[in-house]
């Protein structure tokens, strides 16, 4: 069976909230439909499941949904648009490059801080009250 995952399970395996499911679905986020069973409830394919991890690592790396859903139509747009995914994926992979090196440089200075004050237990001059 193609769509076998309750919206419940696929928000277990993912950590996605089902009211994060929902929107994911409303803004058509989904390479394929969510199929509904007779009863109408969502049930998910494991192709939807594997999108979503996909999706999360995007979203959680910066990735705005605008560009999220572009990269979705791109790919049902299938082969003919390779070049235009890789454009944006690269794009994205700056930005995240960007944003590591920023963490990187702001990570030294909390190291240093840490190291200061358990060497010397003191504080620097920018952490000394005005007039204290």
């Amino acid at each position: 069976m193609d769509g076998r995952f309750s919206i419940g399970e696929v928000s277990t395996l993912t950590g996605l909230s089902t009211h994060t499911l929902r929107f994911y679905e409303k803004e058509d986020l989904f390479l394929e439909p969510v199929r509904r069973d007779a009863a109408g409830r969502r049930r998910f394919s494991e192709r939807n499941i594997d999108w979503i991890h996909m999706g999360v690592k995007l979203r959680s790396t910066g990735m705005p949904l605008t560009d999220i859903h572009r990269y979705v139509e791109l790919i049902r747009h299938n082969s003919d648009t390779r070049k235009a995914r890789l454009q944006l994926l690269r794009q994205h992979e700056d930005r995240v490059r960007t944003q590591l090196m920023e963490l990187q440089a702001a990570l030294l200075v909390i190291e240093a801080k840490v190291w200061s004050h358990e060497l010397h237990g003191v504080d620097s001059p920018i952490e000394k009250r005005p007039g204290g």
